[in-house]
Formats: structure tokens, sequence, C-alpha cells
């Protein structure tokens, strides 16, 4: 596998990825895709010219604190990958959401792992088609939204949160942003800058290190990432109070552009289910052990829910 080069992924326009669709059912999708067998995703693109089939393939996985950290933990993957598509595969650390859905709008990135909440986003501007995700040994998957608060904080419930600092990750998060905002004013008549003081740490990491380390009196993050932070040593379950616990959603799936040349995508895809997890990195850095198949209209029906119910606008830009 060669070298990961330099790629200016964050820089790409949104409006080169292609003309506008009159003529066809585009659902909740951009104008520009089409949807006619109602699956909510993306069809390929009706004109041949639009198909993509490079001699490099893009990989880019959802943003994370250590980029230079999870390039590792995907070599083993990626080597996998170029094995079964026979092509070279470039692992690329995006910055963030926006840029990452950026790149594959404008037929830059054609592999992606998105996370929970930028999921719908990456379906209705870019094209995106989401076809798996990690599972556990038992077939168990997915993650649940947690509040915390450290334990010397003073706070041991929800509404204690009034007049407090609460950080969120993004505004595309799901966990870090969409529920939480909905739960605690549906569930607790909290709203952000009338009854507590929101921050935006800008990645789940980053949360639960400035509650570890008294930035923010709270935090509303993805369950699966606490742990991963705390095996850095930088502290312990004991000095967390856990004051939410949602119920489970999907976690990132992975999947394909929509202009993805189609024998080629079914190579991606189907190298996801024969990678071999038993020791590899990926093993080490995660819970699951398997990818499984998802539906995008089934798995993420309650993040879609979320979505309306936050007032999450789909619209591309």
């Amino acid at each position: 596998m060669r070298a990961p080069g330099y790629l200016a992924l964050g820089a790409l326009l949104v409006g080169c990825a292609g003309p506008l669709v009159e003529d066809c059912a585009h659902g909740d999708l951009d104008q520009r895709y089409c949807d006619a067998n109602g699956d909510l995703v993306a069809d390929p693109p009706g004109d041949p010219r639009m198909l993509l089939d490079p001699d490099r393939l893009i990989f880019a996985y959802t943003p994370v604190e250590d980029p230079a950290q999870f390039r590792g933990v995907w070599a083993g993957f990626l080597a996998h990958l170029e094995k079964a598509v026979s092509r070279d595969v470039l692992f690329f650390p995006v910055q963030s959401n926006s840029a990452q859905i950026e790149a594959m709008r404008a037929g830059r990135l054609h592999i992606a792992g998105f996370n929970t909440g930028s999921v719908p986003l990456a379906v209705n501007c870019a094209g995106f088609v989401p076809t798996t995700m990690m599972a556990r040994a038992d077939g168990s998957f997915g993650y649940e939204m947690e509040i915390l608060t450290h334990r010397e904080s003073g706070i041991e419930s929800v509404p204690e949160l009034r007049g407090r600092t609460l950080a969120f990750t993004s505004p595309t998060s799901n966990s870090g942003f969409k529920a939480p905002s909905v739960l605690l004013e549906s569930e607790f008549g909290l709203v952000a800058d009338q009854d507590f003081e929101p921050a935006f740490s800008g990645r789940h990491d980053n949360s639960v290190l400035g509650v570890l380390q008294r930035d923010y009196d709270a935090a509303a993050v993805a369950n699966v990432v606490i742990d991963q932070v705390l095996a850095r040593g930088v502290g312990s379950r004991d000095d967390l109070r856990v004051l939410y616990r949602s119920e489970t959603f999907p976690t990132t799936a992975y999947g394909v552009s929509n202009r993805l040349d189609s024998d080629l995508a079914e190579a991606v895809i189907e190298a996801f289910y024969t990678f071999d997890w038993e020791g590899s990195a990926l093993d080490a850095e995660f819970e699951e052990s398997s990818f499984i198949p998802i539906s995008y209209e089934g798995h993420w029906e309650v993040i879609r829910r979320i979505d309306v119910a936050s007032g999450t606008s789909w619209r591309c830009r």
C-alpha cells in the first residue's frame, strides 16, 4: 500500500458533483440524485460519464482527535481491501464532518465511515450509500448517548444542569448534539442558552477530556468513546457520573459513493464482510468483531426521527 499523500479534501466545492436531475423521484435527496426504488438512498447515476472507476480509492474515517492513530488502526483492513479490489487505497484523515461530506459529494471520496448523526446529510447531499456497520460477537450493535459530569461537580441529576455549562460536540452529531438537545427539552424542559450554557468541543474525545479536566460541568457523548479515552490513562470511570443514558443508536455507517462503478462497489462492500478481525488493529481498538449488513431505511429511522424533532435540516448548501 502506498504511503498516504496530501489531498485537500476540506477545500472541495459542493457544486462539482454533476448536474441536477429533474425527471426522477428524489424523496429527501438533493435534486442531483434519484431514488427510483424508494429505499431513501441515491441510485447510481443514469449518465455513465458520472461513474467513478479510479486507479486509487480514497477512504476516510469519521473525524477523530488523533488521525495518525487511526491510520494505523485501519491499515490492516485497507491492505485487505487493496487485495480485494486490485488497486491502491489511500487513508485520508478528514478534519470535519462537513469536509468529509463535501469530499464525497465532489467525487473525490469513494469509501467512508460517517458518524451516526452525519449519515442522513451524507446520504441526502453527498450520495453516500450506507452498507455496513460494526457489530459485537453476539450480533448486537450500537451505542448510547450519555450525559456525563465529574463526580466532584456537585451535579447529581439532569435538572441540576440548569445554570451550568454543557458541552456538545458538533451540530451534525447525533449523540453529541441532536439527541441530547431533543431529550433535554422534551423530558426535562431544559433549553440551550436559556436554561444552560452550551459549549462545542468539536469531538467526543474533547468533551470527555473536558469533563475530566473540569473545563465543562457536563458533556453529552457517545458512550463507546468514553472507554477509548480512559484507556489513555487520563482518568477512570470512578471520576465520572452518568446523569442520563439514552436508548441504543446505530453506530458509524460504512459505505460507498453512489457514483462508484457498480462492480467496484460490490467488491468494496464484500471486502468488509470477508475481513478477518481476529488479531487485527480494528479488533484491538473497537469492542466489535465483525461487519454486518445494514439498511439506511431501517437502522437509521430513529436518527431521522430525532433530526425531525430537533429541526435539523437535510438541505444541501
